[in-house]
């Protein structure tokens, strides 16, 4: 067990407040952890003791949108270009220039812009069952990638998508974290996900984050020249393995690690795993 207490309270970033949790030493590197759908910080609970036990400053937000942070309402509140500002916005609010950033899922969409177009505050970047923006744009031109990723285009419709989700407490949702897992995702922590979706506007919110993402915006170099890695669980359902290596032309120094008894929850089905190789990494 961590000899840090995970603490809670909100900072301003922007026009929005986030809910963060946090842990370890104020004076350590600042170590993001972005969460994907349909979660929130809690996703990172074995990851946090041990970087703080290890000295960092652990900062695990609920993305806009999600669990206590605010909830804008408009699908262009979600665009990646203000998600990627309220990563910069909370480097800010914390008083450093620069924190190394970790992202899984829509954390790790988040994460790959924000090292595009925000090079000068990152340190290092670990993504996590995500694959960079432009490999994943191929694999959507492939059949096989296409459906994979049904749901995606589904969740652009009004309504719908959040009327087939809730029905019958959220069952389907409840049945995402049953994709293979090495071993079960916690009853509980299912349930406290699960609460934080029944809040009002909250799954519209989730959902606009894709919807977003449909929409064309400003195109800005998608080089990425801070060290990076990538963790990938190889037990995907959403996601081919053929995803996973970016090519060098986008990312000019990346790690790639593979985990192959890992589904796409690889850091709570191979913890252990994945906290030794961010420790290593990130020191």
């Amino acid at each position: 067990m961590s000899a840090f207490e995970i603490t809670h309270r909100t900072l301003q970033t922007g026009q929005v407040r986030l809910h963060c949790a946090e842990a370890g030493p104020s004076n350590g590197p600042v170590v993001l952890l972005l969460h994907g759908f349909p979660e929130h910080w809690v996703t990172w609970r074995k990851q946090i003791p041990a970087l703080a036990e290890a000295g960092f400053h652990v900062v695990a937000p609920d993305m806009r949108g999600y669990g206590s942070s605010d909830r804008p309402e408009g699908v262009s509140e979600y665009r990646i270009e203000k998600l990627a500002a309220d990563v910069a916005g909370l480097i800010d609010a914390l008083g450093v220039r620069s924190a190394h950033v970790v992202g899984h899922d829509w954390g790790g969409v988040v994460a790959w812009h924000f090292a595009m177009w925000h090079p000068e505050r990152l340190q290092k970047l670990v993504v996590l069952n995500m694959p960079h923006p432009k490999r994943f744009k191929r694999g959507l031109l492939t059949v096989k990638q296409l459906r994979k990723s049904w749901y995606a285009f589904f969740f652009q419709l009004p309504f719908l998508p959040e009327q087939a989700l809730s029905v019958n407490d959220f069952r389907r949702l409840r049945n995402v974290f049953r994709w293979q897992p090495v071993e079960p995702y916690p009853a509980a922590r299912v349930e406290e996900i699960i609460a934080a979706l029944k809040q009002p506007g909250a799954l519209t919110a989730a959902l606009d984050f894709y919807r977003a993402a449909a929409r064309p915006f400003g195109r800005r170099s998608e080089r990425i020249e801070r060290p990076a890695m990538v963790i990938w669980g190889e037990r995907d359902k959403a996601l081919g393995r053929e995803l996973a290596a970016p090519d060098p032309r986008w990312v000019k120094d990346v790690r790639l690690e593979r985990i192959p008894e890992a589904t796409h929850w690889v850091h709570f089905d191979a913890p252990t795993r994945v906290n030794a190789l961010l420790l290593d990494f990130l020191r």
